[in-house]
């Protein structure tokens, strides 16, 4: 850690932001659980149940500049804090929404809670980047993320004993039920969800108050003033490009890991209960690359190693679209491992050399995450009209395509880290 984190002012600094990185990463890897359970619940098509997601993500794009100007205004420490706020907010807010049976108030919690992370994501990511050796950003990150990771590989197994329970009820099943019975059903089933937003809404309400009263340093990394409106902002170096890259790579990341159950049950006829051990490895192998790509940082570019795991992402989509049986869930649970440092290294390369414009260009790739709100739901209009999982990955194969490009734009650098 200490070659990561070399200067030893900022270590204490460094794990309290870095603890953040596991508890969103935590409630982002409960959307996969959370996706199967409403969506059999409720009786969603693939479509509606994609809205999860767009609900999460779409507070990104609509957050991600007014937490640029919190943290302008007042500091990273405001942003974190008031992140904190919206965030236990949210988790509190799935109380009356399982009480009162309703998908769109589901939808708005999620949309509540997700304001939380993307303030503390606008916030938390730079900070990360600047409390160190620059040449070492996004190795740095990279090591933070990987308790994303760690997030990654526990939520799925944890919320799968929590809250899917027994196996819903078909279709079939439920429309022999009497209205009261089936209310009563749907009333059981959204209530299993109240348990562990409850505890992680107090968890949260304990780490707001410890960064309260704790002092973080506020790194003056740009003492000049910033001179550019957002727009032109993504005109700055690798700004412009890192926003593209990010939009397709999240909106690939969100859905691989939210369909994964539905693709188990759809593809191979896998019940959920069995399923998520698979949702589990996906994230083991998720925390596992990013440890790895730390690692491997130090002897390849962060650039050249984004661009060989884009490749062979790349490959695995294209099989999981043409292949059939339980291989193609084997290579989604493997593509996770590929995907790990996509996000972090996107993000270290596209605010690289943005200088005073470092907080403006933070807010742009976090604003890009709206592509977890548009791409899943696209891909699923894919699944519902074809009525094939299958093809629906050919969504994920274009993304990883633009990753790729996004690496090329390095090729010239040097490769060292």
């Amino acid at each position: 850690m200490s070659s990561v984190f070399k200067k030893k002012n900022y270590l204490f600094p460094l794990i309290l932001i870095t603890s953040l990185f596991f508890f969103w990463g935590f409630i982002h890897n409960l959307d996969p659980i959370l996706i199967k359970h409403l969506r059999s619940a409720f009786q969603l098509s693939h479509f509606q149940a994609s809205l999860v997601d767009s609900a999460v993500f779409a507070a990104y794009f609509l957050l991600a500049i007014p937490a640029g100007i919190i943290i302008q205004k007042y500091g990273y420490k405001t942003g974190i804090l008031t992140g904190l706020f919206f965030f236990a907010a949210g988790c509190f807010l799935f109380i009356p929404a399982a009480n009162t049976i309703s998908y769109p108030f589901f939808l708005g919690a999620l949309f509540v809670l997700s304001c939380g992370l993307a303030i503390l994501e606008t916030a938390a990511n730079p900070y990360i980047t600047i409390l160190g050796e620059p040449e070492k950003a996004a190795q740095r990150l990279n090591f933070a993320q990987s308790f994303n990771g760690l997030a990654a590989s526990v939520a799925p197994i944890i919320g799968g004993i929590f809250i899917l329970g027994e196996e819903p009820k078909s279709q079939e099943e439920l429309s022999t039920l009497s209205e009261a019975a089936k209310v009563a059903y749907i009333q059981a089933e959204t209530s299993l969800v109240k348990g562990p937003y409850l505890i992680l809404g107090l968890i949260l309400l304990l780490v707001m108050i410890l960064f309260l009263f704790i002092k973080l340093p506020e790194v003056s990394e740009n003492k000049e003033k910033s001179t550019k409106n957002f727009l032109q902002v993504l005109g700055v170096e690798n700004v412009g490009w890192g926003v593209l890259a990010q939009f397709f790579y999240i909106g690939a990341q969100i859905y691989i890991f939210s369909f994964l159950l539905v693709f188990a049950e759809d593809a191979i006829d896998m019940a959920g209960q069995e399923a998520k051990y698979y949702a589990g490895v996906a994230g083991l192998l998720f925390m596992i690359g990013r440890f790895a790509g730390t690692f491997f940082m130090k002897y390849i570019s962060p650039q050249k190693l984004l661009g060989i795991y884009s490749v062979i992402s790349i490959i695995l989509s294209i099989w999981i679209v043409i292949g059939s049986g339980i291989s193609t869930l084997y290579a989604l649970v493997l593509l996770t491992f590929f995907m790990s440092i996509m996000f972090p290294t996107i993000f270290a390369l596209g605010i690289e050399g943005a200088g005073s414009e470092t907080k403006s260009a933070s807010s742009l790739l976090i604003m890009s995450i709206v592509g977890g709100a548009i791409i899943p739901p696209i891909a699923s209009k894919i699944t519902d009209i074809s009525g094939n999982i299958h093809l629906s990955y050919i969504v994920p194969v274009i993304c990883f395509i633009i990753v790729f490009l996004f690496s090329l734009r390095f090729r010239n650098k040097n490769s060292s880290s």
